[in-house]
């Protein structure tokens, strides 16, 4: 039996079956069904993992203006993104009811509210009774992103209660965002969850960075991504493979206390579950000292505003 204050979490460092929807989902379920049988009460997917990151731009000149090639690849990966409106995502909804298990997970979206054509990384969690309780669209795409996904909006800067701890959770360089971060504290958050498409080069510093400045538990989460998980059914595939390097994204999954001390050091080039139990108690231990929004904060000088609503182009005011 685990106790109340502790938490069995799962980290699913994996490579996603490239570009390809539905069969990426079908790994995702095999990891949710091993967690499960391992009684964990949390799991976490990488950055875009469903259906995965779209490492070709850097590799086959992706700024080159109205290329035929570019753009059959952006089709490609728009067909396999996830519109959560059409039920993608029910299954895995349906799976975290079943195995009592909440979950992060990384995907690309392309969602009706913003037309249905244009592409965000999303970091979905679903709660253990199988709700999406929120989706946060990544605020500030970084460099080649900027050329498939849009920027976010506030939306998704929300928190969520799991057992004593409060989770919420930001994909890759968002975590660098002092404000973003300043957010989350402020919600309460003890539990930081970071999303990677893959490198302990990311994952090194950054994760015991917010784990002192914060006091709180951080769990980062990369994915892997090799030459070899690149198939030739994927438009432009010859261009691609010529220049993809043998591994694109070698993972570095790690967990951090509230000391800023490692639990769990960056694991690279290993694929599969990794699970650990962490104990709520020790954020209570480290917020004796210091807490970035309690004891040692100052509103009455700085203060932080944000703006959640989702952000459309249209407002409809519908009267019958």
């Amino acid at each position: 039996m685990i106790k109340d204050n502790q938490l069995k979490v799962a980290m699913a460092q994996i490579a996603p079956v490239w570009l390809n929807k539905e069969k990426t989902i079908e790994k995702i379920k095999s990891c949710i069904i091993e967690a499960g049988k391992s009684n964990c009460e949390l799991i976490v997917f990488g950055e875009a993992l469903l259906p995965g990151y779209p490492f070709w731009v850097s590799i086959s000149n992706g700024s080159e203006f109205d290329s035929t090639y570019q753009k059959k690849l952006f089709a490609h990966y728009a067909k396999n993104s996830v519109q959560i409106e059409n039920g993608d995502l029910d299954e895995l909804c349906s799976m975290a009811k079943d195995h009592k298990i909440a979950m992060y997970l990384g995907i690309i979206e392309r969602p009706k509210n913003r037309g249905g054509h244009s592409l965000y990384c999303s970091l979905v969690y679903i709660d253990a009774a199988g709700t999406i309780k929120s989706v946060h669209r990544k605020l500030q795409p970084t460099y080649e992103e900027r050329l498939v996904w849009s920027p976010g909006d506030g939306n998704g800067l929300q928190t969520h209660d799991l057992k004593q701890f409060t989770v919420g959770g930001l994909n890759c360089w968002e975590n660098w965002m002092p404000l973003s971060r300043t957010a989350l504290y402020g919600l309460g958050e003890n539990l930081h969850i970071a999303v990677w498409p893959g490198s302990d080069f990311n994952t090194r510093d950054i994760t015991r960075f917010i784990a002192r400045e914060s006091r709180s538990y951080v769990i980062s989460v990369s994915s892997l991504m090799r030459k070899s998980d690149i198939t030739s059914d994927i438009p432009g595939f010859e261009r691609i493979i010529e220049k993809a390097p043998d591994v694109l994204g070698n993972g570095g999954s790690c967990i951090a206390a509230p000391s800023g001390e490692w639990i769990l050091e960056p694991i690279i080039e290993k694929e599969g579950l990794i699970t650990c139990m962490i104990d709520f108690n020790k954020v209570l231990e480290e917020r004796q000292n210091f807490d970035p929004v309690g004891h040692y904060s100052r509103p009455d000088i700085t203060k932080l505003s944000v703006n959640r609503e989702r952000q459309s182009i249209v407002d409809f005011d519908d009267f019958g």
